[in-house]
């Protein structure tokens, strides 16, 4: 089970971080990754982390989003600086299959970036 949190309302240019703490894994062991969905959007893939510790993002959030996993917590989290109203979403986390999730979906954090 994967559960999301940390979420919230933040201004433009404001900092949130997010965590996603597994049961059931030993989440290092795999390959991480993040997801957003927005309104009227897919959900797509914005950072993961290889269990190697390779980490890659998609263009919009480079520099802006970090990746990172504490293994004694056994929690994945997204560090998220300089945020824009266009990274409003809810934000997932799952167990990376390729690029695929693994997992059913837990419950997601909505990040809400005010103007």
């Amino acid at each position: 089970q994967l559960q999301a949190s940390g979420g919230g309302l933040v201004q433009a240019g404001g900092s949130l971080r997010l965590s996603c703490a597994a049961s059931g894994i030993i989440f290092s062991r795999y390959d991480v990754g993040w997801y957003r969905q927005g309104p009227g959007n897919e959900r797509v893939l914005v950072a993961q982390m290889s269990s190697r510790g390779i980490t890659s993002y998609i263009d919009s959030v480079k520099g802006r989003f970090f990746i990172s996993m504490d293994s004694a917590r056994n929690t994945a989290h997204l560090q998220m600086n300089s945020l824009r109203p266009e990274d409003t979403a809810v934000y997932y986390c799952n167990v990376l299959t390729g690029v695929s999730p693994t997992y059913n979906w837990g419950q997601g954090t909505l990040v809400t970036v005010s103007s």
